[in-house]
């Protein structure tokens, strides 16, 4: 039976979000709850829905947009990742049909550029490489393959033990100097250590503003942590978590105050949410890219490294049309 290809409406609401949940590579970036912390008018939307005998068998969020004279569907410009979210029994034929009416419908409609942005394999329950086998097949090609720093939380004996000889040092070093981990709901605190590290080291603001964040935790409070460091009262460092779905947290913001870098309490940081992220049974912490458009930076790479992190693809695929 041929794939059918349906627009979403308001109408699918909780059938979308219903199929990420339950899909082989769903995550957090992909629900509707998530995506609705963007004001009304800043995108201009156009999620697909892939039917197979009436049956829900993968969809895609995405946006479209106007880019230097050309019509380009974005999945998703308002997100880490997007890409095509498949019910985990999917098979590669049914894979490749999908992509194949993808790009059928997509060039029905005019749209000139297509960019889809996979979630690692890590995100998968089944990993396998249908879906990059299926757009490659259908004429897609990498536009950029970023790396980013994954911790695998299999541990079998202690944790420490598996840090490199300096992060071990400067965990013992805040624990000495009576630095604190606990989770908190003190965002605005975080946020503000966070804007004025970013805008002092690189000139720029979060991608989120501090409203946005805090909708975020209003939207999906079960899945938007915040861990913060403290001296006394004073919060001195940060991690903002995402779960991404049962298997992943993703550290989306790290961050601390740089009077107080000699405190170590960044170190301390990732000790307690790695312990944290273990026994609340998670598979992988995903501390995030360490490369921009595939430049890497070979500093924050090695700082992520001495924790056990590996880098992993968060490829980026494209195809004109």
């Amino acid at each position: 039976m041929h794939i059918e290809i349906e627009e979403y409406t308001e109408k699918v609401r909780p059938e979308w979000d219903r199929f990420v949940e339950a899909a082989n590579n769903g995550t957090i970036f992909h629900l509707q709850r998530f995506l609705d912390y963007h004001p009304p008018g800043r995108f201009e939307s156009r999620h697909l829905l892939f039917r197979k005998n009436r049956k829900l068998v993968a969809l895609i969020p995405a946006i479209q947009r106007e880019e230097a004279g050309e019509r380009v569907l974005i999945s998703h410009a308002g997100a880490s990742y997007g890409g095509l979210v498949v019910r985990e029994e999917l098979g590669i034929k049914d894979t490749v049909s999908v992509a194949e009416r993808l790009v059928e419908y997509l060039s029905e409609c005019e749209i000139d550029r297509i960019l889809i942005t996979q979630p690692p394999l890590i995100y998968y329950r089944l990993p396998n490489n249908y879906i990059d086998f299926a757009l490659m097949r259908c004429g897609f090609s990498y536009l950029k393959r970023e790396l980013t720093s994954v911790i695998s939380l299999n541990y079998q004996g202690d944790i420490l033990s598996t840090f490199k000889n300096e992060s071990r040092t400067a965990v013992r070093k805040a624990r000495r100097l009576g630095v604190v981990v606990k989770e908190t709901e003190d965002l605005e605190g975080f946020y503000a250590i966070l804007k004025q590290n970013l805008k002092m080291r690189h000139n720029v603001n979060p991608t989120h503003s501090l409203d946005e964040l805090l909708r975020l935790r209003q939207l999906l409070p079960e899945r938007v942590k915040q861990f913060s460091a403290y001296m006394g009262e004073k919060q001195i460092a940060g991690m903002t978590i995402f779960i991404c779905n049962s298997r992943v947290a993703l550290a989306f913001y790290i961050s601390h105050r740089e009077e107080y870098q000699s405190y170590r309490a960044v170190n301390l940081l990732f000790y307690e949410v790695i312990r944290w992220a273990a026994a609340q049974g998670f598979k992988f912490l995903d501390l995030g890219t360490f490369t921009l458009n595939m430049v890497p930076n070979w500093g924050l790479g090695r700082f992520k490294e001495n924790f056990g992190a590996k880098g992993y693809f968060r490829d980026t695929l494209q195809k004109r049309l």
